[in-house]
């Protein structure tokens, strides 16, 4: 009789504890840097300095230079606030809520899921700065004993955003650094030159890896983790009241707090996986990142995609049952309105792209999903953009009706972010590892153990029959 065998949870066989440390730290301790990493780096860094220039020029001239006028005093910049928010909100999610629920096979993805909602905190802190215009009296949200007696104003959703966002940021961060200190121990093990035993060595904070140390890291890093979780639904909620206050129509719902949220994490997933696929394709990481990982997050996509389809579903809905001339007008805007092909876009990319997720074979086609989820996350930036631009642009008075037209300094800025982001993610592959050793070394003792587990239950049938 033949057992029934189960393939391990997430790691192929055939790993030890020696040969995952060996293939994780040589992607960071190799001598030589990879030639591709080189031109990809060289790439984003252009257009890293494309930003600096944008916002060097924007400081001079002011934010004139930007396509905003009265109606759509909101433009670019708010849209790749809440966008690029959006998107860091799976790393934590992957991260912190996975984790509490014993999710193993996030163990492969959440080192640079972690690293990517820095990077996206990082990018989005930038524009609300540069939209003040005035931006170096950003302390004057900030509540402090003046002498002039100015306080913010704790009513408006704008100061809770300041809280939110620096509070999301800093326990990211300590959560995502947290987690890297085993290892950082790992690769001042493993280094040869002594300037990178004593970097990594300060930065591992006296890691010996005892009993002490690893009891003391476990209770740190769930304690993060539950600290973390609550964040993921306040963040992007506070960023959904921004809107959900005013009185302009599109805005004015008590759905958009969890519509907000469902979108962050659909874009964010969307992110990763497009992180993933040439990380794992490059860095030869088939065997760490597998198909496995790469097949639930599409499912993730796809149940993500559901719930914001029905976000968009009861937009139109409300806006006919409410009785809201106004409201109406705005869904009608929308479908047939100067943006019409910028929402029959998002819909198609938002809603009915994501379905192709219900097919195995797609799911599992490496470089459909690649490009699927490139197409996600410009449908989620569309759909930022029609939330504030085309909100924006027709309110009340036909007489206050007007046009937005980004400028070239619109899409510097919002390409250059994106350089940015690409820049950081490129430092973070080169000198931290992108997958974290210390839980993939303790996925090969789970592995080891269910080897055997199964050799037992095959001893007990052979001397049964």
């Amino acid at each position: 009789m033949e057992a029934e065998r189960q393939e391990p949870p997430v790691l192929e066989p055939g790993y030890t504890y020696a040969s995952v440390t060996d293939k994780i730290s040589a992607l960071v301790l190799r001598q030589r840097t990879p030639r591709g990493w080189l031109i990809g780096f060289a790439l984003t860094f252009a257009g890293l300095m494309m930003l600096l220039f944008a916002v060097s020029y924007l400081f001079v001239r002011g934010v004139g230079i930007w396509g905003i006028n009265i109606p759509v005093a909101w433009g670019f910049a708010i849209v790749n606030f809440v966008w690029w928010i959006g998107i860091g909100h799976a790393g934590t999610l992957i991260s912190a809520i996975l984790l509490l629920l014993r999710q193993e096979w996030r163990t492969s993805v959440n080192r640079f899921a972690e690293a990517m909602t820095l990077f996206a905190v990082a990018c989005a802190l930038l524009f609300p700065l540069i939209h003040l215009g005035r931006p170096w009296l950003f302390y004057y949200m900030i509540p402090y004993p003046n002498t002039q007696g100015l306080w913010p104003q704790f009513r408006s959703p704008l100061v809770w955003d300041l809280f939110a966002v620096i509070t999301y940021g800093l326990v990211s961060l300590l959560f995502w650094y947290t987690g890297l200190i085993p290892d950082l121990a790992s690769l001042r093990d493993e280094s040869n030159g002594r300037f990178r035993q004593v970097v990594y060595g300060v930065l591992a904070m006296g890691w010996r890896g005892s009993a002490k140390h690893w009891h003391r890291y476990e209770q740190s890093y769930y304690l993060m983790a539950a600290l973390a979780t609550p964040l993921v639904i306040s963040v992007h909620s506070i960023v959904g009241l921004d809107f959900a206050v005013s009185i302009i129509p599109g805005w004015h719902s008590t759905i958009t707090p969890p519509f907000f949220v469902a979108g962050a994490i659909f874009s964010g997933f969307a992110m990763v996986v497009t992180i993933a696929v040439p990380l794992r394709k490059f860095y030869h990481l088939e065997d760490l990142i597998t198909m496995r990982h790469l097949d639930n997050m599409a499912k993730m996509l796809l149940a993500m995609s559901v719930l914001v389809a029905y976000g968009y579903l009861s937009e139109i809905f409300f806006g006919w049952y409410s009785g809201n001339q106004f409201e109406a007008f705005i869904v009608k805007n929308r479908f047939l309105g100067p943006y019409a092909p910028f929402y029959w876009a998002m819909l198609i990319i938002n809603v009915l792209v994501p379905q192709l997720f219900w097919f195995k074979r797609i799911r599992r086609n490496v470089l459909v999903l690649f490009l699927l989820s490139l197409v996600i996350n410009v449908g989620m930036w569309l759909e930022r953009f029609i939330i504030v631009v085309v909100s924006l642009h027709r309110d009340f008075l036909p007489s206050s009706w007007g046009i937005y037209v980004p400028t070239v300094w619109d899409w510097a800025i919002l390409l250059g972010s994106v350089g940015l982001f690409a820049t950081l993610l490129f430092l973070f592959i080169r000198f931290l590892p992108a997958v974290s050793m210390a839980e993939m070394r303790g996925l090969v003792g789970e592995v080891s153990l269910g080897e055997t587990a199964v050799g037992m239950t095959d001893a007990r049938e052979i001397i049964k029959d």
